[in-house]
């Protein structure tokens, strides 16, 4: 990358990048064999920069990723071209910025709301067949093409079989991610499982198949784990395992800080936020959209941890196979991810409430030192790791600071194997090439991100970013607001340059708005809905209330993850229904995360059913799920036939458990989105060979 001295004439300062002399090219330009090197591109879904212990996690042990560091050379300035996973996925499939593509947002994308000034931009909801993808041109020059896991630019007819791949598993499944979760059944079209399965091992499984049939001949495997994005399950015994080193941490004084959004008219100093998080009002997921939201500042969380080292163990049984087929000087292998890690939860409706207790459920890591998360244009949001292991070519184990992006590896992986450039196509992208070959650094002088979008991850201002040098400035859409670091010296971000270097700002300002036009970049515009008196703002009484109604209700049980919705509010009703006065009313917290009640108990001898009474509105459904110990044992719409008064009795029997302590977790889940407020008549315990327990 240019130093950008030319740019910034008349002005002394420190713009160099630094990049390992030892980077040059040692040994033999390619392999000795005449066959055309193997590719796999391992992307891992939200892994954040720091998430790796060479690029410094403590907590997190991925040993099979840090011997790949070892082996091939580490970026420390590598970025996704957004922050996002579906934009980014794009480029690297097609060498084009996101915004170029009129991509520039996740698959689907979110719905507009109330408090945002400007709409979204409308984005093409799939990859076009137009564009020639990185995977098509491999497989014209004699590549065996596999697509592996999350594909999420598009379904079919514009999923993985029509863009390239020879293969695809599993099948039909274009969407972001594994709603059923990571623990079998996955109910994925092509991918069988048992029980006890891990959906990253068994991707594995079916990758590692794929390297053995196609031993002979070139491929490009494209291994795109769902992990480690939500839901944050993790494998049991690796769970085990982070639970009890999580018990040897310090101490946290700030688990959790308040992010306020720098475009807005209502600002906060670093000593005010610290405060508020200190306060109990401020102990729920978020406080005001587009106001602040709370951002993960320690990597503890076990579940996520144990993801984290499945993708390491991952790596670690790819790299073993190609050792045991003699496949490993052949190979060429790409690490990487495709935004930052999860630091800030992941809602596209900001009417959630979340205690602090569950907030492991929604935050995955921290990506200290960087700023902000998955989601923001600050660098913990955009800064990804990547490894290159290219057998021949660069020093082993060596470092490379040269800012490089997404829409590189296409020419990148084409110009390691021989095959010609196709520059009509990758018109963003370079080839990292010379960097393996003694070049300190690349002709380009810029990199630039666009998201004319409010994200699921905190919904701050919508914006843009230049990288220019050691210099980065953000610019946010709703008040033109501007931020300037020095990377060089501020990697975190923390102090704002544009007041003291006005000249520095404009010029790259200038250059961010050229740029958005020379590439035809979708612009918002102004929402009609907005409402400037719009909040979505609830207080802990409505966790208390709700805990309040259940103990009434069903005593000994619990709540959790319980939205609010202001047509049936949940908590105890006269609702009318089959002449009984008291029905317990609760609803989902979003469209994907079901309300749940739960209990833990007992199971005795002999026959034991839970007899449940349950009843719906009657313009809609809900979808219920008995679980126990995470079996799921029921799943059942409630109101998709005709019932008396929209009631129904229901028995689900635990003999199966007799003797043992199991949890119970009765879930109302959402079904269309549509009046899937769930009504509890009854909840009861019945033991045939004692007396009836009920918990009303």
């Amino acid at each position: 990358m240019k130093t950008c001295s030319t740019l910034f004439a008349g002005l002394v300062f420190f713009t160099g990048l630094v990049t390992t002399p030892a980077l040059a090219a040692e040994g033999s330009s390619q392999t000795a064999d005449p066959r055309k090197p193997n590719i796999i591109f391992f992307l891992v879904d939200d892994l954040g920069w720091s998430d790796i212990g060479c690029y410094g996690s403590r907590f997190y042990d991925t040993p099979h990723i840090d011997a790949l560091a070892g082996e091939g050379v580490r970026f420390t300035d590598a970025y996704a071209t957004c922050h996002v996973c579906s934009p980014s996925r794009a480029s690297i499939m097609t060498g084009k910025y996101p915004a170029r593509l009129k991509l520039t947002d996740w698959l689907g994308g979110r719905e507009d709301y109330s408090f945002q000034r400007l709409k979204n931009a409308l984005i093409h909801q799939a990859l076009p067949l137009n564009e020639l993808t990185l995977a098509e041109v491999l497989r014209q020059h004699g590549y065996r093409t596999g697509h592996f896991g999350k594909w999420h630019l598009g379904e079919a007819p514009a999923g993985p079989l029509q863009q390239g791949f020879d293969v695809q598993v599993p099948r039909n499944w274009c969407k972001g991610w594994p709603k059923r979760g990571y623990h079998a059944p996955f109910e994925l079209e092509g991918l069988s499982d048992k029980k006890g399965d891990y959906l990253t091992d068994r991707l594995t499984d079916e990758a590692l198949k794929f390297i053995d049939e196609n031993s002979s001949k070139p491929f490009f495997l494209y291994l795109s784990h769902f992990a480690v994005h939500d839901p944050i399950e993790g494998r049991a015994d690796l769970v085990k395992k982070y639970e009890k080193k999580k018990t040897l941490l310090p101490p946290e004084d700030r688990p959790y800080i308040l992010e306020g959004n720098p475009d807005s008219k209502t600002t906060f100093t670093p000593a005010q936020l610290d405060q508020m998080i200190r306060e109990d009002a401020y102990a729920l997921y978020r406080v005001l959209p587009n106001q602040m939201v709370k951002i993960k500042q320690r990597q503890d969380n076990p579940q996520f941890a144990a993801m984290v080292e499945s993708v390491d163990e991952s790596l670690g049984r790819i790299v073993a196979k190609l050792k045991a087929l003699g496949l490993t000087e052949d190979t060429i292998i790409v690490f990487t991810s495709d935004n930052g890690g999860m630091s800030a939860a992941n809602f596209g409706n900001p009417d959630h409430v979340i205690p602090a207790a569950d907030l492991d459920e929604y935050y995955s890591t921290s990506n200290l030192p960087l700023r902000g998360a998955k989601g923001w244009l600050y660098e913990g949001g955009i800064r990804v790791p990547l490894i290159i292991k290219w057998p021949g070519q660069g020093k082993v184990g060596s470092i490379c600071r040269e800012p490089v992006t997404g829409v590189d590896y296409y020419p990148t992986i084409l110009d390691m194997v021989g095959i010609p450039a196709v520059p009509v196509q990758h018109v963003d992208g370079q080839s990292l090439v010379p960097l393996f070959q003694g070049a300190t650094s690349l002709s380009r002088d810029a990199l630039y991100w666009h998201f004319p979008h409010y994200s699921n991850h905190g919904m701050q201002s919508p914006g843009g970013a230049i990288r220019c040098g050691q210099y980065k400035l953000l610019e946010y859409f709703e008040n033109g607001t501007v931020q300037l670091f020095d990377l060089e010296v501020d990697l975190e971000e923390q102090n704002d340059l544009s007041q003291r270097h006005p000249e520095i700002a404009g010029q790259l300002l200038k250059k961010l708005r050229q740029w958005r036009k020379k590439v035809d970049a979708e612009i918002m515009g102004p929402n009609p809905g907005f409402d400037v008196n719009a909040t979505v703002e609830h207080s802990n009484a409505d966790i208390a209330d709700m805990s309040e109604a259940i103990e009434t209700f069903a005593p000994g049980w619990s709540i959790k993850h319980c939205g609010i919705d202001d047509d049936i509010p949940p908590g105890i009703r006269n609702l009318g229904l089959s002449g009984q006065v008291d029905w317990l009313v609760t609803h989902p917290l979003s469209e994907e995360v079901g309300c749940v009640l739960f209990k833990q108990i007992e199971v005795p001898a002999g026959k034991t059913q839970v007899c449940l009474t349950v009843g719906h509105h009657r313009q809609g459904d809900w979808v219920l799920v008995v679980k126990a110990d995470g079996d799921e044992l029921l799943r059942t719409t409630v109101g998709s036939e005709t019932t008396v008064n929209h009631t129904r009795d229901i028995q689900v029997d635990l003999s199966q458990y007799a003797g043992s302590e199991i949890l119970l977790e009765l879930v109302n889940e959402a079904n269309g989105w549509s009046y899937e407020a769930a009504y509890w008549g009854k909840i009861a315990i019945d033991e045939k060979r004692s007396r009836t327990h009920t918990v009303r």
